[in-house]
């Protein structure tokens, strides 16, 4: 579900609140800027999905920026560094508490820095395709 609207995005966040954890992940521009320019933030647990567009009009991040925040929620991320980084631009605070993949990947053997496409084939045998990473969002 592609979310552009503050009643659809409190919905979706109030579906998802009281989960253990959430699988968070951004898109994000950062050619010719100082800071990063968030362009899509991924939420997903269980068969709860959404694509949230922070440049929607009117959009308010608020639910969002409670859901991220919750204490009593994990938020499962990849190379969770620059995320965190933009959500503190975008939020003003940093979400907690936090599982970082890559980290965990690392300390599992797995190289010192394993991209998420290599450990999704590695550990799964599944192929990601790519080909969306760079598109002019």
């Amino acid at each position: 579900m592609l979310i552009t609207d503050t009643e659809t995005l409190s919905e979706f966040c109030d579906a998802v609140r009281g989960a253990p954890y959430i699988a968070v992940d951004t898109e994000f521009m950062r050619e010719s800027t100082y800071y990063a320019d968030l362009c899509l933030v991924q939420v997903a647990h269980g068969e709860h999905a959404a694509a949230i567009d922070p440049h929607a009009p009117g959009l308010d991040m608020a639910p969002l920026r409670d859901l991220l925040c919750d204490g009593s929620i994990v938020k499962v991320l990849h190379s969770a560094v620059q995320d965190l980084e933009i959500f503190m631009q975008k939020i003003g605070q940093v979400p907690g508490p936090v599982f970082d993949t890559q980290i965990a990947a690392a300390v599992c053997g797995h190289g010192d820095q394993p991209g998420y496409a290599r450990l999704a084939d590695a550990l799964l045998g599944v192929k990601l395709d790519k080909a969306s990473q760079a598109v002019d969002w």
